[in-house]
Formats: structure tokens, C-alpha cells, sequence
């Protein structure tokens, strides 16, 4: 059988053949308008002429506009002016043709009036026609919200605005929007695309019963997270466990906001603080057009130093990580999202000398950006020795590199554990600060330390496993009730170590601001909101004990520090009081003692080195490393 081939439709044809009859009924209208239900005999025979030419003249000025181009679904204020121009100046064309012809006898007694009436007729006729599929589509379809969600959206800015046109456009969407909430009084009983503003945060439960809500949109991507619990606290009365919000100001490209960014509301949403707002301009200088090494680049702040180091075009950037795997999703990653850059993956040690002057010699790289470190703090404890072979004598030898090959800057990621630790991770920490201190002022590499606290989500935090925890149906363990944190998103860590890393001149130990501690207990229970549930209710909560090595409060300054201001409103210089001479030259024992069978001693030395350390009793007594 042989296939039948359709034909396509031709939408510009069938537009001018409606626009043909439109524009001829516009003439007819007008005739009858200027004179009522009776047309004079005189005008009656000049009614087909008239709708010739004008008719004639109004296509022709249409289809050199391109209006029959346009689409239908997506008519908007655009194309109205197109039309509103084609016809505007087809009206003036005849009105001046009528007055230059004036002596011809047709155009003599054709009434003036005729030609604005024609005008203001056919612009109702020719764009109703184009309304009238979006119409359908938006207004009598939406109206039918049988087989949607029905969603009430968080946020009348601009946020809010572009949710709702793209879930009253996209007929594939799964939501339809009921109202708005807006704590901005001067916004309550507005319409926005047709649906209403109820009022503030307040109405939340009324408006979920009154407009049968079933799911909840927050559109504030700006908002504080202090804000999010607290409009959290209301849409829980409302007995509501489907919460979406949209991303982060620095996730939206150019503003716009679509459906496909809605996603389901995050412990990070909650955790996370506003996005800070760095100089780009610095650190573009900084970085651009560099070649940049990124230490530990398979771990969560390497992976995202990638991410934003590459927003700032430099010539290369080299991830150097031990673990191959990590390094390969990130090289996926980059390809797909960014497409062919430079990224130079290298596995490799940091402890491996040999290694690392390889690869400051084959790359030259101007900044140095050092993430790799142990991080896990009772692993730590079990193996003190990897933690003073990778914290510490890695950092000497990445460090040494840097000053070796002159690169211009050394940020080395710091952490809140190395204030008067209570671990091992944390007093070798605090050593690496110590030798990239003293390096400082050697040669022309400026070394920067940005100490910080938790962040978000990072690989083997206690995000993660809470997750886990719920999934499984719990309990969700922690280790004690008062135990508190601070935490920090992911990417404002990253954008604070790169503003930190261009802002220092060298020597410093920069502390990000990190908010207001929050009790872990308290992010387990908001875990378990977010999943629809009840802290223990249906999750029970078990507290399991202080873990060796853990400090119930983390600090971000030592006894002899205090704070300095910077330029930057989130990042402080800690002002260290302490002397650094002389550590480079206690590291070779330190280098003996990790061959040392006896935990114990290393430690004891530990505590020389770092005063302030003060090691968990469980490990201190010559516990043997295997």
C-alpha cells in the first residue's frame, strides 16, 4: 500500500484567507455604524469598491510586517504592536490616499469617518482572532482543574509571576495555581494572570481550605532561610506535606523562572542563608585567564571551586585528586554542562613529592586553590597518622610547590575544628594554617587560609545520613540533644573562599561568617517534616553518645584571636597573636613519630605543636596504630 503524504498546514494562508473575511465584515461594520441599520443607496454601491481597497492595502501591510508569521499559542504584546502598527499605518495610507485623490469623485464621497471606524474595527476583529486560541488555552482550559495539583504559590514578585504564566502556558503542567500569598500589603486582592492575592503568610491555612490547596509553591529565591521555617511553621498547620520552591538567585540565569526549576524544598533551602554577594570584578582579575590547581577536587568544595572557578574563563584548571572515580564525574559533569574546556583531571597524592613537582612543573599554575584534606573526625581518631601525612605533611609539600614555582596565590580551606581542637583532624588543621602562615612573605606567593564550619550536604555529613535514617523508616541517631553546628551552603562556602582568596594580601586566616549555630537535633526533626512525617511519631529520635574527638560547641577563633573587619561584610581576618617561627623545623620529628607505633606519642607532640589541643582521653593513652 502506498503511504498517503499529508499536506502540510499552511498557517499564513489560512491566517489571510480569516483576516480577508475579518477585514471585509471590519468595512461592513463601519458602513453601518456611520449610517445605522439603513445604508443610503449613494454609499451602498461604493460599500464592495471600499472593502476591495482597503482590504486589498490591509493585507498587503500585514504580510510585509510579518504578522502572518506569528504564533497563535503564543500571541502576546509584541504582536499585538506589530498588528497595532500594520493597521495604524494602513489607516493613514488611506487617509492620506483619500485626501491627495480627493477630487475623484469615489474618494470625494466617501465618508472621513469611515477610514478611523475601519481602524478601530479591524484591530478588534484581527487581534481577538489571535487572542482567542490563548484564551481557550489559558483562561476557559485553566479553568477546569480536574487532573491538577492545585498549588498556591509563596511569593507574588517576580518569581511568583513567571511560576504561574509558565503553569498557565505549559498544558503538560501538573499544577494549576489557586492564589498567591504576598506579605506585601499593598499586593492583597490583586490579580496576577487571574488568580488572586489572598494576603500574608497568616492566611496560609485559611486559603489551603478555602481553595482546596494541594501542594505549595514557596517562588522567594531570595528570601532568608529564617524566613522559609517560619512560612514552614504555617504551611505545616495547614496540614500541607507537598512543599516545592524554586532555586537560589545565584541557580536562575538571567532571572527568568520556569517550571522546570520547581523543585522539592531541600534541608539546605532551610539551612542555607542568602546568597552572598561577592565582587566579580576581583575575582575575575584573580582568575581569569589563570591557570588554576584545585587540591581534592573530587570532594564536595573541590567539585564546586571547579564549578564557579570555570564561570570566570580561566586558561586551565588542573583537579588533582587521588580518588579517579570523583575526578571522572566531575570531568562528565564539566563536558556536559559547559562543553569543551580546559579541566585537566590528574590523580595524584598531595604527600607525593615527587608527583607534585611534576605537576607544578608541566602546568605552571598561577593560583593554587587546596581542598585536599581528611576530613571524618572519628576516623581520624582511629588513624592519626593519615591525617598528619595528608593535613599536614601534604599541605607542606602542595605549599612548598607553590612557593618553588612562584605562584601568585595559596588559598588553603581551613576549618572551624582547628580552633582549640578537641581532634586529631582539627589540631593538624590547625598546623597546616601554621605552615602556610610561615611561608608567607618568603617569595612573592601570597598564602591565605579561609577557615569555615559545616556546610550542606557535603559527602559523609550528617545530612546524608539522616536521609538515609528516614528512608529506612529511622530511628535517626544523634549524639546529643544540646550538640549544635554551623552550617553553610555549599556554593556560598565556595564563593566566599574565591571573594577571600582575591581580597587577601598574604599571611591572613580568614573567618566566614557563619550565621547562628543551629542545634543538630533540630535540623533532624525539620529532615523529617520534609519528608511528610512526625519527629517521633512515625521517626523516633536516639541519641547515641558523643563521638571520640567531638565537640558538643564548635568555635571559629582561638583564645588569642579576635576579629577584624574586612571589606567584605561575611568575611573576618582573624587576628592571630600567636608566633609561627619555627614549625617548619619541628615537622621532621613529627615525620618520625607518624612511624611510631604508640598513638599516644604523636599526639603528645601534636599538643606541642598546636598549645590549644586538647586530645579526646579515649585516644590519648599510646593507643597502637595498625
Amino acid at each position: 500500500m502506498i503511504p498517503i503524504k499529508k499536506t502540510p498546514f499552511n498557517r499564513g494562508a489560512f491566517f489571510i484567507l480569516l483576516d480577508i473575511a475579518l477585514l471585509s465584515l471590519s468595512v461592513y461594520m463601519s458602513f453601518h455604524l456611520r449610517f445605522g441599520s439603513s445604508i443610503p443607496e449613494p454609499y451602498l454601491s461604493m460599500l464592495l469598491p471600499t472593502v476591495i481597497l482597503f482590504v486589498s492595502l490591509q493585507i498587503s501591510v500585514l504580510a510585509l510586517t510579518r504578522v502572518y508569521k506569528m504564533s497563535w499559542s503564543y500571541f502576546g504584546m509584541y504582536e499585538m504592536w506589530n498588528i497595532v502598527k500594520a493597521l495604524g499605518f494602513s489607516f493613514c495610507a488611506l487617509a492620506g490616499l483619500s485626501f491627495i485623490l480627493r477630487g475623484i469623485s469615489f474618494f470625494h464621497g466617501l465618508p472621513r469617518s469611515i477610514f478611523f471606524i475601519d481602524f478601530v474595527c479591524a484591530l478588534f476583529l484581527v487581534s481577538g482572532l489571535r487572542i482567542s486560541k490563548r484564551f481557550y488555552l489559558h483562561v476557559l482550559k485553566n479553568a477546569n482543574l480536574n487532573g491538577y495539583k492545585r498549588a498556591l504559590v509563596i511569593g507574588a514578585g517576580n518569581a511568583g509571576e513567571q511560576i504561574v504564566r509558565d503553569m498557565k502556558r505549559n498544558l503538560n503542567s501538573a499544577y494549576r495555581p489557586v492564589g498567591f500569598i504576598d506579605d506585601n500589603p499593598h499586593k492583597a486582592n490583586l490579580y496576577i494572570h487571574g488568580v488572586k492575592v489572598f494576603g500574608g503568610r497568616s492566611m496560609i491555612p485559611e486559603v489551603v481550605r478555602r481553595m482546596n490547596v494541594e501542594v505549595i509553591i514557596i517562588a522567594m529565591p531570595s528570601v532568608f532561610s529564617k524566613e522559609v521555617r517560619d512560612i514552614l511553621t504555617h504551611v505545616r498547620d495547614a496540614g500541607i506535606t507537598d512543599v516545592k520552591t524554586v532555586p537560589g538567585l545565584d541557580e536562575i540565569l538571567h532571572g527568568k523562572v520556569t517550571l522546570s526549576d520547581i523543585k522539592r524544598i531541600r534541608i539546605e533551602d532551610i539551612l542555607g542563608r542568602e546568597q552572598a554577594v561577592v565582587n566579580q570584578g576581583l575575582i575575575a582579575s584573580s582568575l581569569n585567564g589563570k591557570r588554576i590547581l584545585v587540591t581534592g577536587a573530587g570532594g564536595s568544595i573541590g567539585m564546586e571551586l571547579i564549578r564557579q572557578v570555570l564561570r570566570f574563563h580561566p586558561e586551565r584548571v588542573v583537579a588533582l585528586d587521588i580518588d579517579e572515580t570523583e575526578l571522572f564525574h566531575i570531568e562528565q559533569e564539566v563536558k556536559e554542562e559547559i562543553g569543551d574546556v580546559r579541566l585537566c583531571p590528574i590523580v595524584g597524592d598531595v604527600r607525593d613529592l615527587t608527583k607534585m613537582k611534576l605537576v607544578f612543573a608541566n602546568h605552571i599554575p598561577h593560583v593554587v586553590f587546596h581542598a585536599a584534606a581528611y576530613k571524618h573526625v572519628p576516623i581520624m581518631e582511629e588513624f592519626p597518622e593519615e591525617a598528619v601525612k595528608t593535613n599536614i605533611m601534604g599541605t607542606k609539600v602542595v605549599a612548598e610547590m607553590a612557593l618553588e614555582f612562584r605562584v601568585e596565590r595559596f588559598v588553603m580551606v581551613s576549618t572551624d575544628k582547628a580552633v582549640r581542637p578537641t581532634n586529631v583532624m582539627g589540631a593538624t588543621k590547625r598546623v597546616a594554617e601554621k605552615i602556610v602562615k610561615e611561608l608567607n612573605g618568603m617569595e612573592s606567593t601570597r598564602f591565605i587560609s579561609v577557615r569555615f564550619g559545616n556546610v550542606v550536604g557535603s559527602r559523609g555529613s550528617v545530612i546524608p545520613t539522616f536521609q538515609r535514617q528516614i528512608r529506612q523508616g529511622g530511628p535517626v541517631t544523634v549524639t546529643h540533644a544540646e550538640m549544635t553546628r554551623y552550617f553553610m551552603s555549599i556554593p556560598e562556602a565556595v564563593t566566599l573562599i574565591l571573594q577571600a582568596g582575591a581580597m587577601g594580601i598574604g599571611g591572613e586566616v580568614f573567618v566566614l561568617d557563619m550565621g547562628n549555630p543551629i542545634k543538630i537535633v533540630d535540623v533532624a526533626k525539620e529532615m523529617i517534616r520534609l519528608h511528610g512525617l512526625k519527629p517521633e511519631v512515625d521517626i523516633p529520635i536516639v541519641y547515641s553518645g558523643i563521638r571520640p574527638g567531638e565537640k558538643m560547641y564548635e568555635e571559629l577563633l582561638t583564645a588569642k584571636e579576635d576579629l577584624e573587619l574586612t571589606t567584605h561584610s561575611k568575611i573576618f581576618k582573624a587576628k592571630d597573636h600567636a608566633r609561627y617561627e619555627g614549625i617548619q623545623e619541628k615537622l621532621p620529628l613529627l615525620e618520625d613519630l607518624i612511624l611510631n607505633p604508640d598513638s599516644g606519642v604523636l599526639r603528645a607532640y601534636l599538643k606541642e605543636l598546636v598549645a590549644s589541643y586538647n586530645p579526646d582521653e579515649t585516644y590519648s593513652s599510646g593507643k597502637p596504630m595498625l
